[in-house]
């Protein structure tokens, strides 16, 4: 024992010994600290680990996201209940089934080649679509990594935002095709987005592109500027809104545009920009507009139509009421009834009664119903023939100037109908040169191709040209020039009928009236006539003045009594001894019963039996007989074209001319009848 109670001396042998004791001593209470320390330190290990795999467990049974473990193979081995959720299936149908039979087989192969990186001690991320239990396509984006022999994923379904990619891919690709051009703007006005078509119509009408980021505004012309910026601050004002503008340079075209403005809201509603969709619909309104001028001239057209066929019945009754009163008064004037007074009151009703046929014949060319005679006419030698009378009716302030090509072919017209409207268009002429000028008539051979002009067919024409240095005529009253009754000289000076009668013939000729009139300039018509291969017939012998001897008997039939009587007292006056009967069918009678005459001279529109069938039974019964067929009415359709005929109102003279040609007809040989008869009939 190394104890001792008194002090002395240690030996080094005692001093080892208890240097030896202290160190084991020293050991043991170290090594015990040690272990404590160890034991504190294991079941905080233990705790934090019961913790954390709590935590883990929570993690895996509440998280959103999917998270499983797979072995190599692609064998489930766990999942958490997010994937019941997702996918619908419970864990037990999902354990120990290769993953590949929940993924749709177009995707088996990005689903291998994953398991493979893992394996080899990658983290692949893959985009795989799953059939959910319903059988329904979900979306599901998963990373994997790998730990030991298993992989351990997380995955999140991301259908929804995938159907929103698509949907906003989808939305891109319609805003990208639309060929009208869309664009949207901030606050500031300054463009955030377009489309292809934006740019590619912006650069069409303005020469340059946009860019995003560019004040839209300000890249417009000067007087375009602010009508942008008033039409983006309406929209940036919430309010959505289509506009019809005019946008463009106009050295590169002006353009209608229609556009569309709707705001562009964030998710609490305010207004943090706008878009707008634009339509050039320049085409679309002239298409518009040219419906609408097609629609107007059917409405004129179909007017046109109603007011000649009213003119057409009109024109019968007044001519027939003329017919009279004109023969009655020339006889009067002719054989000097009265005094010189009376004469004169003959002479002045005489003047009425011609103003109101030439109303007539210009209510008739102006419903294009007048009875024309159309054959080859020689222009140049018409209007040469009407220099002086043009001249005289111009007055002495107005300079006429004829220019006549020497080359004129043949055109196709009635000549004594196109000398009245040549003398209508230079009283019009005179009458806009108040204080004189110039008046040109011109004539030119000119072609037309097909689509040239569109109111005249292809062919060859002659152009009449009538042009004038008068006052011309603003637009307003150009476009209403060739209406009926529309007139600009004033009350009592003018009967609105002049042009229309122009534009009546010309169309019903086959050619066309054209207009061209500037304020102060002046006015140029041109009346195109189509020229016609036909030889221009030699022109008619002057009228001997009838004898008062008799010139034969005449049949003369008619229904009505003031015609007939007024018609009789005209033959008789010429040499006829006259025959009456009031219809067609008395005068069969008066020829079937073989009494002679010499011409028949028979109305044409009768109750029964017309003049014109009258006459081709008179030509079967008796060839040699002189046949001349008159009507009040406006059309002639019936009547062969060679037959003699003679239009109501007529005078002595008229009646005479047209004895004439009749009795020419008889001397020209039977065939000429023959050939009228047969015509009749069809």
């Amino acid at each position: 024992m190394l104890n001792c109670a008194v002090p002395r001396q240690w030996l080094p042998e005692e001093l080892a010994f208890i240097r030896d004791v202290a160190d084991r001593t020293r050991f043991a209470v170290e090594r015990r600290r040690a272990e404590r320390a160890l034991e504190c330190l294991t079941e905080s290990l233990e705790a934090r680990v019961v913790e954390r795999t709590a935590e883990r467990d929570r993690m895996w049974d509440t998280s959103p996201d999917l998270m499983l473990v797979i072995d190599f193979d692609g064998v489930f081995r766990r999942v958490n209940p997010a994937w019941t959720a997702v996918l619908g299936y419970r864990e037990q149908e999902l354990i120990g089934h290769h993953v590949n039979e929940f993924v749709v087989p177009d995707d088996h192969a990005d689903t291998v080649d994953a398991y493979e990186m893992a394996a080899a001690g990658g983290r692949p991320v893959v985009l795989n679509r799953y059939r959910h239990r319903d059988g329904t396509i979900r979306w599901i984006s998963w990373t994997a990594a790998p730990a030991g022999k298993m992989t351990y994923a997380t995955g999140r379904d991301v259908t929804a935002e995938r159907k929103r990619t698509v949907e906003v891919r989808r939305y891109r690709e319609i805003v990208e095709a639309t060929a009208a051009p869309i664009c949207a703007f901030d606050v500031d006005y300054r463009l955030i987005a377009f489309n292809k078509a934006h740019n590619d119509e912006f650069r069409r009408v303005n020469g340059f592109d946009t860019k995003i980021g560019d004040v839209f505004p300000d890249l417009f012309a000067a007087d375009q500027c602010d009508v942008m910026r008033d039409l983006m601050t309406r929209a940036l004002s919430g309010e959505s809104f289509t506009v019809v503008e005019a946008f463009g340079r106009p050295e590169l075209g002006l353009p209608c545009w229609e556009i569309s403005y709707t705001p562009l809201r964030d998710e609490s509603g305010r207004v943090v920009g706008a878009f707008h969709q634009a339509t050039d619909i320049s085409e679309r309104l002239l298409a518009e507009a040219e419906l609408d001028r097609a629609q107007e001239a059917l409405r004129q057209s179909q007017k046109l139509e109603s007011m000649g066929q009213l003119t057409g019945g009109v024109a019968h009754d007044i001519n027939n009421l003329l017919t009279p009163i004109m023969g009655s008064l020339d006889l009067l004037h002719r054989r000097g009834v009265g005094t010189e007074r009376e004469q004169r009151m003959i002479d002045g009703a005489l003047q009425s009664a011609e103003r109101a046929r030439l109303l007539v014949q210009r209510l008739l060319a102006f419903a294009r119903r007048q009875p024309l005679q159309a054959v080859a006419v020689d222009v140049a030698a018409l209007v040469i023939g009407m220099a002086h009378l043009i001249e005289a009716t111009s007055g002495p302030r107005v300079r006429v100037v004829l220019d006549l090509a020497s080359d004129l072919p043949p055109a196709r017209a009635d000549p004594n109908q196109l000398e009245l409207a040549i003398l209508n268009l230079a009283v019009n002429a005179r009458d806009a040169m108040a204080g004189g000028g110039t008046l040109t008539i011109a004539a030119r051979s000119e072609p037309i191709g097909p689509a040239s002009r569109p109111i005249l067919g292809a062919g060859d024409y002659v152009r009449l040209t009538v042009s004038d240095t008068g006052s011309g005529m603003d637009d307003a009253t150009l476009a209403r020039a060739i209406e009926p009754f529309f007139s600009t000289k004033g009350i009592g000076k003018g009967t609105g009928l002049g042009l229309s009668m122009v534009h009546g013939l010309a169309a019903q000729l086959g050619g066309g009236l054209v207009i061209a009139s500037e304020p102060n300039i002046g006015t140029v018509i041109d009346l195109w006539l189509p020229v016609t291969a036909e030889t221009v017939p030699a022109l008619a012998p002057a009228l001997v003045r009838e004898s008062k001897h008799a010139a034969g008997i005449a049949l003369l039939v008619d229904d009505e009594e003031l015609v007939r009587l007024s018609t009789a007292d005209m033959l008789t006056d010429l040499g006829y001894a006259v025959l009456e009967a009031a219809s067609a069918e008395a005068a069969l009678e008066l020829v079937e019963s073989g009494i002679a005459f010499d011409v028949l001279v028979t109305d044409h529109l009768m109750p029964g039996m017309s003049g014109a069938e009258l006459a081709r039974k008179v030509a079967e019964r008796r060839p040699d007989t002189a046949v001349l067929v008159i009507s009040g009415y406006a059309e002639l359709e019936g009547i062969a074209a060679d037959l003699p005929r003679l239009s109501k109102p007529y005078q002595r003279d008229g009646l005479a001319a047209a004895l004439s040609s009749s009795r020419e007809c008889r001397r020209h040989g039977q065939a000429s009848l023959a050939v009228a008869g047969n015509a009749l009939d069809g």
